[in-house]
């Protein structure tokens, strides 16, 4: 079983690493866990040791087969609760993943699986990522960017990239959600931004920034 801060790792790892695909640099670790070189390459001993990473010294770490494993048990409890606490709890999708967080380290597979049988079994959590299933599967849907969409296109906002607050309450701003229709208008070729049309009424612009950000399936 592992520690709280061991699971931290084995996350960040997972995506830092492009779902476990690439090796990652102790510099990254230590970036995004705000935490000394020295510390990171500690863990990353321990990690080894119980056969969860691959660790060289100055090649980078990829997690072992295992190591994928409990990654995507960690991230599917962290889906399902943040599906629990937006469907049940009300919370708006901007403040539950720092909630999640904490609650993903809970140890009980059975209440992980009565939280998923209480919840209906769902696909993809209040942000649009695919939960992944008791055996360890990712069920990815076809999707594109709505940066790639022409002028006159549609599509339907199935998932973002960002979850962080302050995206999530700009996207409110602007009256984006998970299941809005938006429709290209107009593209400004300076900076690549789109006029979009959200559900057949509301008009704005966004930034390229922003665009690939947002994920949409046909409607």
């Amino acid at each position: 079983m592992q520690s709280t801060a061991e699971e931290n790792y084995i996350k960040a790892i997972y995506k830092l690493s492009g779902s476990g695909a690439n090796a990652v640099s102790t510099t990254g670790l230590s970036e995004t866990l705000e935490t000394k070189p020295a510390s990171v390459s500690d863990m990353l001993r321990k990690l080894s040791a119980k056969n969860l990473v691959h660790y060289v010294k100055y090649h980078g770490v990829q997690l072992t087969e295992e190591g994928q494993r409990v990654a995507l048990k960690i991230i599917r409890k962290h889906r399902l609760w943040e599906a629990f606490l937006v469907q049940k709890l009300h919370f708006s999708w901007d403040e539950v993943h720092e909630v999640a967080e904490q609650m993903e380290h809970v140890k009980s597979e059975l209440l992980i699986q009565r939280l998923d049988e209480f919840l209906g079994h769902p696909r993809v959590d209040p942000h649009g990522d695919p939960i992944p299933t008791e055996a360890g599967e990712l069920r990815e849907l076809e999707q594109r960017t709505l940066a790639s969409l022409a002028v006159e296109q549609q599509g339907v906002v199935c998932r973002v990239k960002d979850s962080q607050p302050a995206f999530l309450q700009y996207l409110n701003r602007m009256g984006i959600q998970i299941g809005s229709n938006l429709k290209v208008v107009d593209k400004i070729p300076y900076d690549n931004s789109l006029e979009i049309k959200i559900d057949k009424t509301k008009s704005v612009i966004l930034s390229s920034d922003v665009l690939e950000k947002i994920f949409v399936i046909n409607p």
